[in-house]
């Protein structure tokens, strides 16, 4: 039943959004999160995964598989912040991702895990980040003097 309501409102990822993240092995960082729906506001624990740029959840680890299609994306480079939010949701070791146009809210399971999740989530905001385009880049070396 929940996969033909995300697949009918159209919750299903695209494939390009995670095209040649190879999720299934190797990821920067994975664990489990809780995490609020976007269109009904519940809480539901997902299998996280950190990879390439790239935050995709699961419904569990094992079915995270070369074959398998993550129930969501999202691409770092396109947040803003990422930050603690217990005081928002009014939940422990809470935390939220936000980009220009919606804010996503986790909770993790220790206040350490939280940090990690902190930490790894804004440092690939930093490496992936568009906020300097190829073009605004200077060459300060190839410049005659």
């Amino acid at each position: 039943m929940e996969n033909l309501w995300r697949a009918a409102t159209g919750q299903d990822p695209n494939p390009d959004d995670y095209k040649g993240v190879e999720f299934w092995a190797n990821p920067e960082r994975a664990g489990w999160l809780t995490k609020q729906g976007d269109y009904i506001k519940t809480w539901r624990r997902r299998w996280f995964i950190l990879k390439q740029g790239k935050l995709l959840w699961f419904k569990d680890p094992a079915s995270v598989s070369r074959r398998s299609s993550p129930r969501g994306v999202v691409s770092v480079g396109s947040c803003l912040t990422v930050k603690g939010a217990e005081d928002i949701v009014n939940k422990a070791f809470a935390f939220e991702l936000s980009t220009r146009d919606s804010t996503m809210y986790f909770i993790a399971d220790t206040e350490k895990e939280k940090e990690d999740w902190i930490n790894s989530i804004g440092r690939s905001i930093v490496q992936h980040s568009r906020s300097v385009t190829d073009s605004e880049i200077v060459d300060y070396d190839s410049k005659s003097r």
